[in-house]
């Protein structure tokens, strides 16, 4: 469920949320932006009103809320990475980052970073190949004293 909320509060590791029903829940650093956010204050200010979604609430009573997943997503159209093995090759190191799967809510943290692991072995081998290939194969040991 999606709530209004006023921030009451900022600490190094989040920012508390007062929300309409008079409860406060706490929005963790890494919820506030889609982005690495390395300082809280760069995005959250103290008496600011924001939406939030309701992750969790603990049986003792403390609400998990979401700042990011309360937006629409950022994407715009044709501008996501492909995936699998026939995309077209991107130029940049942006071609390389990973990208959670759209069903992560639901998602397990062990699988996300099981599909992590496996992403970025793919990427590793499919990296070697191009590179092997460019030089024509392992030269290894095919020199002469």
């Amino acid at each position: 469920m999606i709530v209004e909320g006023k921030v009451t509060g900022i600490t190094k590791f989040g920012a508390f949320v007062d929300l309409e029903n008079g409860k406060t829940g706490m929005v963790h650093i890494s919820e506030v932006a889609p982005t690495y956010v390395n300082d809280i204050k760069d995005h959250l200010k103290e008496g600011q009103t924001v939406k939030v979604k309701i992750l969790a609430i603990s049986d003792d009573g403390k609400i998990s809320l979401s700042i990011k997943k309360a937006q629409p997503p950022q994407h715009p159209a044709g501008n996501r990475p492909f995936r699998g093995s026939s995309a077209p090759r991107q130029n940049g190191p942006s071609s390389y980052e990973w990208q959670p799967p759209r069903q992560s809510e639901s998602a397990s943290f062990e699988d996300m970073l099981s599909r992590f692991k496996q992403t970025s072995d793919e990427k590793i081998s499919n990296l070697k190949r191009a590179n092997e290939s460019r030089r024509g194969g392992s030269r290894r040991g095919n020199f002469q004293k």
